[in-house]
């Protein structure tokens, strides 16, 4: 592999840099919603916190996968800003939006039988009633939630970052009042307990979604309008599904894995459940950072394609993996260090710290393969190749990490950290493949993605 990791300038770091923060600073602001809604409805009961926990499970791993496919508008609008052709990315764009209606329907079916679904996976009779009517009423925010995906791809790939940043920091203070204003009631607002988050979530996805319409008017007024018949062409929309369809199912396959590693933790009793979550909301907040490298790639690598300079594809490749890399193996040594204080943050509870100082240091051990994925999957996107990572996912994930967590948890009665263990494995083996499969595109020449 050593003909791609060619030594990139101190200009190929800073220009990661440069489009990695603001993206990382978005995602923490997107992460923070959540924590905030978790933190209010908590103070409701523990059934409203549990309800609003599972509805919210559900919610994003079935809409994951329309996230997903709109990932599609990362190589087309990058590689169209790298060639300078103000055409496709217009056309590129509109499609988006397009799909993303399209996907509305599908999602929302899906989102529908929770009293039917829940059941069968055993999930408690009381949370039931309150986690399936929190799906549906998520329902109606899934349009905006889907075109504002479109509209940050852009943004993105155009390199135009203070407007979803500004977006961000203004829907996070409008999600707390909102809140605790339909939790709680103020005022003539009725209080509508744990399905009041629901309704606020909905409704702040579609004040973001006119914000940011507003705010990147300059930028996104001349893409989105007027409406070009060619963008909405049968082929060219098949392609830019078919482009995206991989990577919704890459995304949704690895959602999968993490929540059935979760429900299996649950029949090893509430404390290990509970460390579970203490060490997973660890990783997740560390993992937004290799997230930012991964948006930043992808936007990177597409306008290098798009310009047809093979070298500076590889600089910023070998910079994107030592960013990632390096964050990972930073974040991992203090999980490697200071498990006891970080599980602290989270509890008191002497049953669920024991534990949790046993998971932290495997999760420590997985930040590093973590980071290297993630971050390969963004670089691989940016070359317009989706198919191969969801393979690869699914080979990794499900063919080699599951196994191993199954046996050594109930066959090896190693327990919570077996299941920790198989999730290294299958990190270890999707960033290895992904990494496998750079070098191997990077032999041949790379051609920018053609939908029309």
């Amino acid at each position: 592999m050593g003909h791609f990791l060619v030594r990139p300038e101190r200009e190929d770091l800073k220009a990661i840099l440069k489009l990695a923060l603001p993206v990382i600073a978005v995602q923490l602001g997107l992460m923070l919603m959540g924590v905030v809604d978790t933190m209010v409805v908590g103070r409701v009961s523990a059934v409203a916190l549990a309800a609003v926990a599972l509805g919210n499970l559900a919610t994003m791993t079935i809409s994951s996968f329309g996230m997903g496919v709109l990932f599609a508008l990362d190589p087309l609008v990058s590689q169209a800003v790298g060639a300078g052709d103000k055409n496709s990315i217009r056309r590129s764009v509109q499609r988006g939006m397009l799909i993303a209606l399209l996907l509305c329907f599908p999602t929302a079916i899906a989102l529908l039988p929770g009293n039917l679904v829940l059941p069968l996976l055993q999930q408690p009779a009381e949370v039931i009633p309150i986690a399936s009517s929190y799906a549906q009423i998520r329902i109606l925010g899934l349009l905006p939630f889907f075109g504002f995906v479109v509209l940050r791809q852009t943004l993105q790939a155009m390199q135009k970052l203070k407007p979803i940043v500004h977006t961000t920091l203004l829907a996070n203070i409008v999600n707390l009042g909102a809140d605790y204003a339909l939790v709680f009631g103020w005022g003539p607002i009725p209080a509508l307990g744990p399905l009041g988050s629901a309704w606020a979530t909905t409704g702040i996805r579609w004040v973001v979604f006119f914000i940011l319409i507003y705010i990147a008017r300059r930028d996104l007024g001349p893409v989105l309008w007027p409406l070009d018949p060619e963008s909405y062409r049968p082929r060219s929309l098949i392609n830019t599904f078919k482009l995206g369809l991989p990577i919704g199912i890459q995304i949704q396959l690895e959602f999968l894995v993490f929540g059935v590693v979760g429900l299996l933790m649950g029949r090893l009793g509430s404390a290990a459940m509970a460390a579970h979550q203490v060490a997973i909301n660890l990783a997740s907040l560390t993992f937004m950072v290799p997230v930012g490298f991964s948006a930043a790639a992808s936007v990177l690598v597409g306008h290098a394609v798009g310009a047809g300079e093979d070298a500076e594809l590889r600089r910023r490749i070998t910079a994107s993996l030592f960013c990632g890399a390096a964050f990972m193996s930073t974040t991992a040594a203090l999980f490697l260090l200071i498990p006891r204080e970080l599980a602290r943050l989270y509890t008191n509870v002497d049953a669920v710290i024991g534990i949790a100082i046993l998971l932290i240091p495997i999760a420590g051990v997985f930040q590093v393969f973590d980071g290297i994925q993630v971050v390969s999957a963004g670089i691989l996107r940016g070359m317009g190749d989706t198919r191969a990572p969801m393979v690869m996912n699914l080979v990794g994930f499900w063919l080699c990490g599951l196994p191993v967590s199954l046996y050594l948890a109930f066959g090896r009665d190693h327990g919570a950290q077996g299941l920790w263990w198989g999730l290294v494995v299958g990190l270890g083996a999707v960033a290895l493949f992904l990494l496998l499969r750079i070098a191997s595109r990077l032999r041949g020449e790379i051609r920018r993605v053609e939908v029309e």
